[in-house]
C-alpha cells in the first residue's frame, strides 16, 4: 500500500475538481486548473490530471503537454521559486494563488522544456493569465518571464559544495525539513543524488503472472511492443520497460502481468510465500502485493486482503480477476482496530504482510506533489499507526509464521524505531531464520533490515522488517 494510502498525512483521497466549469481550452489552462485544485481543493495531482484529462477534448500531443507541465512544475516547484523570486523581488506568497501558478507554468517551460520557445512560453502565459480572469497580472506576468528568459542563465543557484541544504532545497526542490534529514542520514553527495533520483521519471515495471507465463517468454514477446524492455537485475518475476500505454497491452488486458515497481516486488520476494499457504495482507489495496502473494500460495493457499476503503478493494478484485486468482478474499477492515470480528476469533496465519500506509519519502518521484503535502510531525504521526496495526495483527501469525513490515519511506520513525518498539511489546517475534533469498541479500544490511535507494537501484526506496513468531 505504502505511497498510495497516507490518510493520516495528507487530504482526503479522491478530491476531485469541481464540476459544472467550461472544459479548459487548452492544455496549459488545464495544467492550471489541476494545480488550483491540488493545491486549494486538497486534491491528488494523479486523480485530478485523470479527471480533467477525461473531460477534455484535447489532442494527443496536447494531452501529453498538459501532463508534462502539471507533473514538472509540481516536481520542480522549489527550484520554480527560487528563480521567479529573483525575477519579481518578491515571494509568491504575496500574490494570487492562480498568477503564481500561472508563473510557474511559464518557468517551467522556460527552464526546463527545449520544445518550447521562449516566447511562446512568455506569450502563452500572458494569454492563460487573460483566459483565465487574471486580465490585470497580465503585464507582471509578461515582465517576469520575460525577465527569466533572459537573465535564466545568470541567476546563481546554491552549489552543493558550498551550500548543500540550499543546493538540495533551491535548485533539486526538496522540502528543507525533507533535505534537512537526508543530509543527516546519508552525507551532502548521497543526499543530492537521492534527490536527483527523486526528481527523475520512475521507469516502467511488471511482475509476470507467473501462473499464466514464464517470464522469458512474456519478456519476448513484450519486445515486440517494447524493444527497450529488459529483466528486472533483481526481482526474479519483473521487467522494465520504456514507458508506453502498459493497462491497454493485450498481456496485460489477458492477465500475463502486473504494474509494480521492482522493490515492491522483492518485499514480496522476502516474504517467501509458499504453495498451500494462508496468508495476511494486512493493508492490501490497490492490491499488487497482494495478488503476487496469491500467484505464489497457489490454489490451494489464501490471500486475506485487508484494507478500510471499499473502493479500493474493489480495484483489488478487479485486478484479481483478471489475473484469474479466485484464492483472494477481499475484505473491509482497519487493521489498526481488533480484527476477531472481521477474520473470527480463531482466525491464524502462515506469513503476514504489513506494507504499512506511510509518508512515502521513498516514492517521492511516483507523486511529484507527495513532498508539499507532507508536513514535518508526519513520520511521528504515522508511526503510531503503523504500531497500532502491528500489535493487532502479529497475534494472527502461527507459531513460526512469519512476518514482513514494509513502507516507501526513508524515516527511521516510520522503520527501525517501529520494529524496535514491537520487539519490545511482543517477545514472541524475533527476527526470520530462514536463510535471505539471492535476490534480497544485496539490500539487506547487517542489522537485518532490507533498504532500497532510488539513485541505488532505479527502484522506489523501500524498507521491510522480516520477523519470526518463536513461540
Amino acid at each position: 500500500m505504502g505511497a498510495r494510502l497516507r490518510a493520516e498525512s495528507r487530504p482526503r483521497r479522491g478530491v476531485a475538481p469541481r464540476r459544472g466549469r467550461a472544459d479548459p481550452a487548452g492544455p496549459r489552462e488545464l495544467a492550471l486548473q489541476v494545480l488550483q485544485d491540488v493545491d486549494h481543493a486538497g486534491a491528488y495531482a494523479d486523480l485530478a490530471l485523470h479527471a480533467a484529462l477525461a473531460r477534455s477534448r484535447l489532442a494527443p500531443a496536447d494531452r501529453a503537454l498538459a501532463t508534462e507541465l502539471v507533473c514538472g512544475s509540481l516536481r520542480w516547484r522549489g527550484r520554480l521559486d527560487f528563480a521567479l523570486v529573483q525575477v519579481l523581488d518578491r515571494g509568491l506568497d504575496s500574490l494570487e494563488p492562480r498568477v503564481a501558478n500561472v508563473l510557474r507554468l511559464g518557468a517551467y517551460q522556460i527552464l526546463f522544456l527545449d520544445r518550447v520557445p521562449d516566447a511562446v512560453a512568455v506569450s502563452e502565459s500572458v494569454r492563460l493569465a487573460r483566459a483565465v480572469g487574471l486580465e490585470r497580472a497580465a503585464g507582471l506576468v509578461n515582465a517576469a518571464l520575460r525577465r527569466l528568459a533572459r537573465e535564466r542563465e545568470a541567476l546563481p543557484l546554491p552549489l552543493l559544495a558550498d551550500d548543500p541544504l540550499g543546493h538540495l532545497v533551491h535548485a533539486l526542490s526538496i522540502p528543507r525539513w525533507i533535505a534537512e534529514r537526508w543530509i543527516a542520514s546519508y552525507g551532502a553527495e548521497a543526499a543530492a543524488a537521492l534527490a536527483r533520483a527523486s526528481n527523475a521519471r520512475a521507469p516502467h515495471t511488471v511482475r509476470t503472472n507467473r501462473r499464466r507465463v514464464q517470464r522469458d517468454v512474456l519478456l519476448a514477446e513484450l519486445r515486440a511492443r517494447f524493444p527497450d524492455a529488459e529483466a528486472c537485475r533483481f526481482a526474479p518475476d519483473g521487467i522494465s520497460l520504456a514507458r508506453g500505454d502498459l493497462a491497454g497491452d493485450p498481456a496485460f488486458r489477458e492477465g500475463r502481468f502486473t504494474i509494480q515497481d521492482e522493490a515492491s516486488q522483492l518485499v514480496v520476494e522476502w516474504l517467501d510465500p509458499q504453495p498451500g499457504e494462508r496468508v495476511l495482507d494486512a493493508c492490501a489495496a490497490p492490491g499488487a502485493k497482494a495478488t503476487a502473494i496469491a500467484e505464489r500460495v497457489g490454489e490451494a493457499g489464501l490471500v486475506v486482503a485487508l484494507d478500510r476503503h471499499a473502493r479500493r478493494l474493489d480495484l483489488l478484485a478487479r485486478d484479481a480477476r483478471r489475473l484469474g486468482l479466485e484464492n483472494v478474499h477481499a475484505l473491509r477492515a482497519d487493521a489498526s482496530r481488533p480484527l476477531d470480528v472481521s477474520l473470527g476469533a480463531d482466525a491464524r496465519f502462515d506469513r503476514i504482510l504489513v506494507d504499512a500506509p506511510c509518508s512515502g519519502l521513498g516514492a517521492l518521484r511516483r507523486n511529484p506533489d507527495a513532498r508539499w503535502r507532507l508536513e514535518p510531525d508526519a513520520p511521528a504521526r504515522l508511526a503510531a499507526v503503523q504500531r497500532s496495526i502491528l500489535l493487532q495483527v502479529w497475534p494472527l501469525l502461527v507459531p513460526g509464521g512469519v512476518l514482513v513490515y514494509s513502507t516507501c519511506t526513508l524515516a527511521v520513525e516510520e522503520n527501525e524505531a517501529v520494529i524496535d518498539a514491537l520487539l519490545a511489546d511482543a517477545p514472541e517475534l524475533g527476527p526470520a531464520t530462514a536463510p535471505t533469498p539471492a535476490s534480497i541479500a544485496p539490500f539487506v544490511g547487517a542489522d537485518g533490515f532490507l533498504r532500497t535507494l532510488p539513485h541505488q537501484t532505479d527502484a522506489d526506496g523501500f524498507f521491510a522488517a522480516r520477523l519470526e513468531r518463536t513461540r
